[in-house]
């Protein structure tokens, strides 16, 4: 077994995990690994923007009621102010950094608004912001002699005190076990300190607007290495991605809605927002996701329409070059045509239980972006809050490693993976059967808006696949394609768990046997 010793072990490269390399590789050896390409991150694929006080007339305060409002009041305050009170200070790196943000006519960054937001606060670099700050984050890690990038490496379990020679059960994290996909072969990768920065767990569903990779790996990790998780009942479905049988998982940007965007029946051409939330449009996501969900199911459609068509086509192409231009070989002109959309699960409000240094409830591991409860989102996340959180949690989990080096032990020696289970699983095919059906029945169980007995049967089938699961596991040879379907059965299980303990229906959370809003907001907080 290969075995790799790093100061600090970060376990993904998108915004999050890369912001904290960046910052730690002035002092220390750090290395960085990604489930597939550096690249294939949720961050590349973020169109919208990152939201920050930069407006004249705008103020901290403002930020932070529009994102408690988005987040039903389940949010932590505390966390609120520290993450936008350094949102200009992450996006102004970004700057220096390189980041080419679209400046407006006097130069200045021009900033968009999207749903929930009061002002205009997003800073943006088109309609593919997430491309060009992954772009900028990745060629400097690269350059930087203290970083070191491992591509292809699925992650299996984190290293604990009971992995060492000697035996310890105080739940240290000593860095990670992982997979090379290419060869098949077990690496260890250590260091004194852990950062878990592996995204949600949106692909849990069969409509996502993740990367494949989104499986919920760091918090299946987490969670079975014995840290606590939060508020996984609260997944985000975004209200408009691309309703095509043929191409997958494009996200039609909130911006297009901020620019003017509308939501409007495929029957009769009329919008339906204003029915639902005065806001109409620029209402939060989980409003305007179960509003195109009603009616779906009222009308029995299979889609509604996004148009932007009323806008001149010189500004819409400006301003969405990247749809325009995806768009356009299915036969869809923006300029002209609406947009057939559906809601899809996009972002995992819930996850890991951190600190605002990033700490999780094991003594060396850290954990920042979309794997975490913050406290931030609450039971709904804000538009564009969400790579903000991993530039600021990121940065956070960083400055706290770096002014505890000195104080954290070092690995101890780490027994090798066990390799003598070499035998090939002849059940391929029903792992990736097992993996259909969790996507299916979360659909249709525990989606938009759910019910006891759906969710009551959701975990049923959790449990049968348990079972499964752990004898593949147990018996066969470990393959990515088996680790992730493990982790996706684990946080299947605690989404369900989750949303069967919520007796109401609050932000992200609806549900016809309660639908109710109870006056005091609480975590839902799952202990191992």
């Amino acid at each position: 077994m290969a075995a790799y010793a790093f100061d600090v072990v970060i376990i993904g490269s998108g915004a999050a995990g890369l912001t904290a390399a960046l910052n730690l590789a002035e002092h220390y050896k750090v290395g960085v690994l990604a489930k597939a390409g550096i690249s294939e991150s949720s961050t590349a694929q973020a169109q919208g923007g990152i939201a920050a006080v930069l407006e004249a007339g705008d103020t901290f305060e403002s930020h932070v009621d529009d994102t408690i409002v988005a987040g039903a009041g389940l949010n932590d305050r505390k966390t609120v102010e520290f993450v936008v009170e350094h949102a200009p200070l992450a996006v102004e790196k970004l700057v220096k950094l390189g980041v080419p943000f679209n400046l407006g006519d006097d130069a200045k960054l021009h900033l968009t608004r999207e749903g929930g937001h009061s002002h205009r606060r997003i800073v943006h670099v088109n309609d593919a912001t997430g491309h060009a700050v992954q772009v900028a984050l990745e060629a400097a890690a690269v350059a930087h002699p203290n970083i070191t990038l491992f591509p292809d490496r699925a992650a299996i379990d984190l290293i604990t005190g009971r992995h060492g020679e000697k035996y310890s059960g105080d739940g240290h994290v000593w860095g990670v076990y992982a997979v090379d996909r290419a060869t098949g072969t077990i690496e260890s990768f250590t260091g004194r300190a852990t950062i878990l920065a592996t995204g949600g767990a949106s692909r849990a569903y069969l409509f996502s607007t993740s990367p494949r990779g989104a499986t919920g790996d760091g918090i299946a990790m987490a969670w079975r290495a014995g840290c606590r998780v939060s508020n996984m009942e609260f997944m985000q479905f975004h209200p408009t991605c691309l309703y095509n049988l043929d191409v997958k998982n494009f996200l039609i940007t909130e911006a297009m809605r901020g620019e003017g965007g509308q939501l409007k029946l495929p029957t009769n051409g009329r919008r339906f927002m204003p029915r639902f939330d005065k806001r109409a449009e620029l209402a939060p996501r989980d409003i305007v996701a179960r509003a195109i969900d009603h009616e779906i199911k009222r009308l029995g459609l299979d889609y509604v329409h996004l148009d932007i068509s009323h806008k001149p086509a010189e500004f819409v192409m400006e301003h969405f070059p990247t749809i325009y231009a995806r768009l356009l070989p299915l036969g869809i002109d923006i300029t002209t045509s609406p947009i057939p959309i559906v809601p899809a699960a996009h972002y995992t409000c819930g996850g890991v239980l951190i600190d605002l240094d990033g700490r999780t409830d094991l003594p060396g591991l850290y954990a920042a972006g979309e794997v975490t409860q913050s406290g931030l989102h609450g039971a709904n996340r804000l538009a564009s809050n969400s790579l903000l959180e991993c530039f600021v949690f990121g940065d956070a989990a960083a400055e706290h490693i770096k002014a505890n080096f000195a104080d954290m032990p070092p690995p101890p020696p780490i027994r090798p993976w066990d390799e003598s289970r070499v035998t090939d699983s002849d059940e391929e095919v029903i792992v990736q059967h097992n993996w259909r059906e969790i996507r299916r029945f979360m659909w249709d169980y525990v989606g938009i808006v759910r019910t006891t007995k759906r969710l009551e049967r959701a975990a049923h089938r959790v449990a049968l696949l348990r079972q499964e699961v752990a004898d593949y596991y147990g018996n066969f040879r470990v393959t990515p394609d088996l680790i992730e379907l493990r982790n996706l059965v684990d946080v299947a299980d605690l989404i369900v768990r989750s949303a069967l303990h919520r007796k109401e229906s609050r932000g992200l959370h609806y549900t016809l046997d309660f639908p109710d809003t109870l006056d005091e907001a609480k975590d839902t907080i799952l202990v191992p």
